[in-house]
């Protein structure tokens, strides 16, 4: 298999696996909130940071990795709009991702207290998961924008270079 096509598949699983994990754990987050159990909340939040750690991390990194060797592979030139952008719209999920791990943990630490103690999520739960939630927002609809940008390679000219 050429390398190129290496390349690109591996981006591609990446792509997937990002994008698949921020839905899972989104989704599951959210259904383990909505029973307002902190022994259910608490186990939940501990499989978000596993997942969060295990696949996004990784996924992560070989993203801009695969994307470098691809784009070198392919004979694009890393200047290119379509690319700057992906880049820029990656660096701005990065920067609603970050703190949403830091998030899980605290809201995984919470809840795991509240159970310990037999007693309801605290409020600053609440306000901590209002955070959480919405930054998903933000992060979901620049991953779509980063899919399409990457399936359409639309002719984009960003601080004068095509």
């Amino acid at each position: 298999m050429p390398l190129e096509d290496i390349l690109r598949l591996v981006h591609v699983l990446g792509a997937t696996v990002l994008f698949g994990t921020g839905i899972g754990i989104a989704f599951f987050m959210v259904m383990a909130v909505r029973t307002r159990d902190p022994r259910v909340v608490a186990h939940v939040a501990g499989i978000v940071v596993i997942a969060d750690t295990v696949f996004t991390a990784t996924a992560v990194v070989l993203q801009p990795l695969t994307g470098y060797g691809l784009a070198r592979s392919i004979g694009w030139p890393l200047n290119e709009g379509w690319i700057l952008l992906a880049l820029a719209l990656y660096v701005v999920v990065g920067l609603f991702w970050l703190p949403v791990v830091w998030i899980q943990i605290r809201l995984r630490d919470m809840a795991r207290q509240a159970a310990a103690e037999a007693s309801a999520l605290p409020p600053g739960f609440d306000r901590l998961y209002r955070v959480w939630f919405a930054f998903g927002f933000p992060a979901f609809f620049c991953v779509v924008a980063i899919f399409w940008l990457m399936l359409a390679k639309p002719s984009i000219t960003i601080f004068g270079l095509d």
